[in-house]
């Protein structure tokens, strides 16, 4: 927790005005509906789709912005919405909703942050997929 909070301090005093987070996670949902869900969800907590794009046939990668005071909100939202964060990007996040916690003045809650998403989609192997498709187990 220590170091995501030197990294947020070290990129805040690098652009006073905006922070930017990457973060990468993996999820085993269908992307046909958690997609339309994440897109309603950023949304509904404050944030603006800047653009999604496909970067592989399993990965996708969101690009938005929140004020500063929402982000404990995207933060569940992502989490609810079934995507498992990375160690780095609860670290992150957790930095920020610590240091909303602590702020007193509006103009620091007001300031923007970019958020990098990147979500990978998992397939959920199961046993009976494995003997299903014909593959044995040794």
């Amino acid at each position: 927790m220590k170091a995501a909070a030197a990294n947020y301090l070290q990129a805040a005093a690098a652009n006073p005005q905006m922070q930017s987070l990457e973060l990468q996670g993996f999820t085993y949902e269908q992307r046909h509906g958690l997609l339309p869900l994440l897109t309603t969800a950023f949304g509904d907590c404050g944030g603006w789709v800047l653009e999604r794009k496909t970067l592989s046939p399993t990965n996708i990668e969101f690009r938005m912005e929140i004020q500063l005071h929402s982000i404990l909100e995207l933060y569940a939202a992502i989490i609810a919405s079934g995507v498992e964060l990375t160690r780095s990007g609860h670290l992150s996040l957790t930095g920020l909703c610590t240091r909303c916690n602590h702020l007193q003045l509006t103009a620091e809650l007001c300031k923007i942050v970019e958020i990098r998403l990147e979500i990978s989609f998992l397939d959920d192997v199961t046993l009976h997929s494995l003997l299903a498709g014909g593959s044995g187990l040794a």
